[in-house]
């Protein structure tokens, strides 16, 4: 046998024996197609394999209901991939009591939905990825592509996300709060620093959870596509999110929080830049408005500013001291307005602030794309496509 011919035959049991660790490590590593059931074993806990996701990227859910009348599938984000305009969608019973429902292909992403078994909306009981949020509890679907996503852990060197919990002399409580930190961090370097919001129902969490924040920033990082940076999550609820008085108290108080209790923790703590222009906020959806709300209005702390799937459809009324002070091109480094391809009701309110930006010649990158609607799969996009790469580019 030819040493070229061993070399060959190595390399291909190399190759196989890897491929055999992946297959028996599903739901074990931080794999990034948890859902691909290489072994046909039922995760522990469960009765039946849901979702089982196949290269095809079509998808069968499963759920042991003899008794049960009717199940639906739901979820807003999912149900617009299948082209279902928000009709739930009927599973069909076997003889051995168990539903099934076939759908896809689906393009590779992450998709949150639910079941509907008689008229009760729950999470799927079989699967083992669950969202994490101020609200009640949903499924995630994971459709794999050919290999780690941008929003996937990846072999590159990765920072730390830690948490800390802190008492709020605002707030009149122990609040949480979660850093990262970029790969070889060093305290004797100063870092600029991303303050990054959640959505309404959102916890400080769920930015790393759902949202995959750390592992977008390290593959940029990798990329070389971003500069390094800590991203701070806060809890940006101060007002529970069913109040009459929400919108009216929320952004006075959250102000009040930045400045007495965030700002000043994470600058005790970490080594960061503690200049206007060494500091971005930046939020989604109802972080977003906390964004423009109150960050626009805070530019003795903040250069610059994300606003990801909100506004306000009264911009000119709202921020009009943003929007008509001669001198906020020179105090904003960067501004960036996104949202989803599909978005509807809030991408109305983003547009009116695009438009707004527009009519007064304020400096912006104005972006919508990600095949998304209000959903984390345009979230995620937007802080991997577009706006962390331009954070502190020109400074």
């Amino acid at each position: 046998m030819s040493q070229t011919i061993s070399k060959t035959l190595l390399l291909l049991l190399v190759l196989a024996s890897a491929q055999s660790v992946q297959a028996q490590q599903a739901q074990v590593n931080l794999d990034w197609n948890p859902q691909k059931n290489t072994e046909n074993l039922t995760p522990y806990g469960a009765n039946v394999i849901s979702p089982e996701v196949r290269d095809d990227h079509t998808v069968i859910f499963r759920l042991k209901a003899p008794r049960a009348q009717e199940v639906k599938l739901t979820g807003g984000p999912l149900l617009l991939a299948l082209g279902a305009d928000n009709k739930p969608v009927p599973f069909k019973k076997g003889d051995d009591g168990i539903w099934s429902l076939t759908v896809g292909p689906l393009k590779p992403n992450m998709y949150v939905y639910k079941f509907i078994i008689d008229g009760v909306t729950v999470p799927d009981p079989n699967n083992t990825i669950a969202g994490i949020a101020d609200q009640p509890p949903y499924s995630q679907l994971v459709i794999h592509g050919n290999g780690p996503a941008y929003y996937d852990a990846r072999n590159v060197p990765h920072g730390a996300v830690t948490r800390h919990v802190y008492h709020s002399n605002v707030l009149n409580g122990e609040r949480e709060l979660y850093v990262y930190t970029p790969p070889g961090y060093d305290r004797r370097k100063k870092y600029p620093v991303l303050y990054l919001l959640g959505g309404s129902g959102e916890l400080a969490g769920t930015w790393a959870q759902d949202g995959r924040a750390n592992f977008i920033l390290d593959n940029l990082l990798a990329e070389k596509k971003a500069v390094p940076m800590l991203i701070v999550m806060p809890n940006n609820q101060v007002i529970h999110r069913s109040h009459p008085k929400h919108t009216e108290l929320t952004f006075k108080l959250f102000e009040e929080e930045l400045r007495k209790q965030i700002l000043p923790f994470v600058e005790q703590n970490y080594s960061v830049r503690t200049d206007r222009r060494g500091r971005a906020l930046s939020g989604l959806s109802m972080g977003g408005r906390h964004t423009q709300f109150v960050g626009f209005k805070c530019l003795d702390l903040f250069s610059s500013f994300g606003v990801l799937s909100a506004g306000d459809v009264d911009t000119e009324k709202t921020s009009a001291d943003f929007l008509n002070d001669p001198d906020t091109n020179k105090k904003v480094d960067y501004l960036f307005v996104g949202q989803g391809t599909h978005e509807e009701k809030p991408g109305t309110r983003t547009v009116a602030l695009r438009d707004a930006l527009v009519r007064h010649k304020i400096k912006h990158e104005y972006y919508a794309g990600g095949d998304g609607g209000h959903d984390w799969g345009t979230w995620r996009h937007l802080l991997y496509a577009r706006f962390l790469p331009g954070l502190w580019r020109s400074k």
